[in-house]
């Protein structure tokens, strides 16, 4: 299966991954709250390990208390939902229940940002990152593909205490491959360069890679950061980078408002204060739409990705 992952949807490698996770231990369990399908769990777990398995139904709330009780039991629940339930719905739950009690529930947010484009504005949340990193006890990952997201869930069940995973559903481009080994707290190099810093995490990798790659047969060479952590985040190599470029540019697939961009200000402002240029949804609610439209709309596709380090890049030259 490890060599394939990249020519499967990344929610089927989460279900696999799953079933992999039940077999090494038995304390695994899959929740979900009546979108297992959409998931990816359903019936890759549930018809693998039934007894692992529970649907709370329509009842997020529910579902994390549920994870908090088994998790105080010694089990190692995995409780998933579209991001905007898993997160915003349930945030006094996870707060009370999983994070302040400081539970061993795992909980996946499905569908982030704009790759929720058919559901439209009620379901495209854009502040997850953003309030989950606001969480005390509270780690916070979004890997970028599908062997990321493999090496993730590996570290967390092995990992003591709560994590919230961003879980892309459909198929993404691969960026690793079978020997890569997930490090919490720990920035990816992707490319190296002295001109500008950027840094990107989940679904906005691949772009930033494609942005870094053109640039460099521009000239402009990009020290390319992928931030899988957001929570904790990596502010040694991030601060030793914008040393180097003098300018940062963050792209993420939410609010600019809290999330990456976020970090990485609250970051720098404090240890090596430079420009910051931060791209992502403008503080604004989605829409039913593609994610090219969206992108265009709120100003962080690849070219836009491009014109940000283009100026940054061009501050320091002055």
């Amino acid at each position: 299966m490890e060599n394939t992952l990249h020519n499967k949807e990344m929610r089927f490698v989460y279900g696999e991954t799953l079933n992999e996770l039940i077999e090494q231990n038995p304390n695994v369990m899959c929740l979900e709250a009546d979108l297992s399908k959409a998931s990816g769990t359903n019936p890759t777990v549930s018809s693998k390990h039934p007894a692992n398995f529970l649907n709370i139904g329509v009842a997020e709330a529910n579902m994390i208390s549920i994870g908090a009780g088994l998790a105080s039991e010694g089990k190692i629940p995995f409780c998933a939902s579209f991001t905007c339930f898993a997160s915003r719905r349930v945030y006094d739950q996870i707060t009370i229940s999983v994070a302040y009690a400081n539970m061993n529930v795992k909980i996946v947010g499905t569908a982030p940002g704009v790759t929720a484009g058919p559901n439209g504005g009620t379901h495209m949340c854009f502040q997850d990152l953003a309030i989950m990193r606001a969480m005390p006890n509270m780690t916070v990952l979004s890997p970028c593909d599908c062997y990321e997201l493999r090496a993730c869930l590996h570290w967390m069940a092995a990992h003591r205490g709560p994590v919230y995973m961003q879980l892309i559903r459909m198929k993404q481009p691969q960026v690793f491959d079978s020997t890569y080994r997930f490090a919490p707290c720990k920035a990816v190099h992707m490319r190296r360069g002295n001109d500008v810093t950027l840094v990107s995490t989940g679904y906005m990798t691949p772009f930033a890679m494609q942005a870094a790659d053109e640039l460099a047969k521009d000239g402009i060479a990009v020290d390319l950061l992928h931030c899988p952590s957001v929570k904790p985040f990596d502010a040694e190599t991030l601060v030793a980078s914008a040393n180097r470029t003098g300018g940062v540019v963050t792209v993420e697939n939410q609010n600019i408002l809290g999330g990456l961009g976020g970090a990485v200000c609250e970051i720098l402002s404090e240890q090596c204060p430079v420009p910051v240029k931060r791209l992502g949804v403008p503080d604004q609610f989605g829409e039913v739409a593609t994610e090219a439209y969206l992108f265009e709309k709120h100003g962080f596709s690849v070219q836009h990705i491009k014109q940000a380090c283009r100026d940054i890049a061009a501050r320091r030259r002055k």
